[in-house]
């Protein structure tokens, strides 16, 4: 395993990264375009990519089928490692992913593949905008990358279970990463009920970037995730979170569908603070009708 100080730093921008492009043995790059609803990102990435990136599909690559465990459950390590070898993943060599702009996409991948164990991953901070904003080269070209050797294993990003989840809400800090109407249930354009897990705060993680789709400066995303308390210090370690560093509270976060969560955990390590994955979000916990909903602006 690579040690920590070995670890790339979980953002690049796109100056480090177009020269990272020029010097030769670039890293992998992986377009991660998609949005609810549509239309197909495979659309956008055919209409222009940056040089040399392979298109990855949030349903098709970063997901299992869909059902108990949610909307967007965890692939099978197997198909995770198939998809990312025929990307050209190689074991410790650098993989930049992206989206269009916010990260939110970008994020599950890249925690996907600290996940399964590749820790040389990065996000571009502002995605294809911020490329094609500066002015730096797409193409309509698409590679045909080596096959890469990347093993998937399971289990290197903590991540929760439903209980561990509705335990996390009362005994730590579990963050709902929705918008905060969906998050008080006055709306609910997907999953069957409305409203939040009870005992969760909410943390919508359009609060992670600024208007540019960039990722606030750490000091601020620290302060952020300190009012909601979030406090920086020794780890806790209880049953299911040993070794987890950064707060003195256990942290979590959860979504819809653990897609957006993984943003709101991108923003947590970059304010120093590692937090678990509740993977089946609000589409897994309402899957199951005996469990408790809360709304309104109140955590319950």
């Amino acid at each position: 395993m690579t040690a920590a100080a070995d670890l790339l730093p979980p953002l690049i921008d796109v100056t480090s990264l177009a020269a990272r492009l020029a010097a030769g043995d670039p890293p992998v790059l992986l377009d991660v375009r998609w949005r609810l609803g549509g239309p197909p990102g495979i659309e956008s990435y055919q209409s222009g990519h940056l040089p040399g990136a392979v298109y990855i599909d949030l349903d098709r690559d970063l997901a299992g089928p869909s059902g108990a465990g949610g909307r967007h459950p965890l692939p099978a390590a197997a198909r995770f490692e198939a998809v990312m070898r025929d990307a050209g993943v190689r074991a410790g060599h650098p993989v930049v992913a992206y989206d269009d702009a916010g990260s939110t996409i970008a994020a599950r991948l890249w925690w996907s593949l600290r996940y399964f164990g590749h820790e040389q991953v990065q996000v571009l901070d502002g995605g294809y905008r911020a490329w094609a904003g500066a002015g730096l080269a797409v193409t309509t070209a698409e590679p045909q990358p080596a096959s890469g050797d990347f093993t998937a294993t399971a289990g290197h990003m903590p991540v929760l279970d439903d209980a561990g989840a509705a335990t996390l809400a009362r005994s730590g800090v579990l963050l709902d990463a929705r918008a905060a109407e969906r998050y008080r249930g006055e709306t609910e354009p997907i999953d069957p009920v409305a409203g939040h897990i009870p005992g969760a705060l909410s943390a919508p993680t359009a609060a992670n970037t600024g208007p540019d789709g960039r990722f606030l400066p750490r000091g601020e995303l620290r302060e952020r995730f300190t009012a909601l308390g979030v406090v920086p210090g020794p780890a806790a370690r209880p049953a299911g979170m040993a070794g987890v560093p950064g707060s003195a509270r256990e942290v979590g976060a959860y979504c819809g569908s653990g897609v957006t969560a993984a943003h709101e955990i991108l923003a947590l390590q970059l304010a120093g603070i590692r937090a678990a994955l509740y993977v089946g979000s609000w589409s897994g916990w309402v899957a199951d009708p005996d469990r408790p909903v809360a709304t309104g602006a109140d955590p319950g």
